[in-house]
């Protein structure tokens, strides 16, 4: 059975410590997964409306092999959740506690 190479173990308290709570560092790195996640869909998105098309003709085969790259492209990036953790890890994550009584 082949293990996919960017399944790595995490150490756990490097994790935690930059939040001094395991659960909270990982609630943080699920909340910039979702924008990344939000903002990949998006670009996506964008770049497969560029070769639409609402003709049926031969020249929409050339558009969908164009369609298709595109998509293979995104296909291999990294997983939003494997990006939000490597940018948590080294401190590009800006994360902050609500204030009491902002209704945040």
């Amino acid at each position: 059975m082949a293990i996919n190479p960017s399944i790595i173990t995490r150490d756990l308290d490097k994790i935690a410590e930059k939040t001094g709570n395991l659960y909270e560092s990982l609630h943080v790195v699920g909340q910039r997964a979702k924008q990344i996640s939000s903002t990949l869909k998006e670009e996506l998105n964008n770049k497969l409306s560029e070769f639409a098309s609402t003709v049926d003709n031969l020249e929409e085969v050339f558009e969908n092999k164009e369609q298709i790259e595109i998509s293979k492209f995104y296909e291999r990036m990294p997983k939003p959740s494997t990006m939000a953790m490597e940018e948590f890890l080294e401190g590009k994550v800006y994360h902050r506690y609500p204030t009491e009584g902002s209704g945040e």
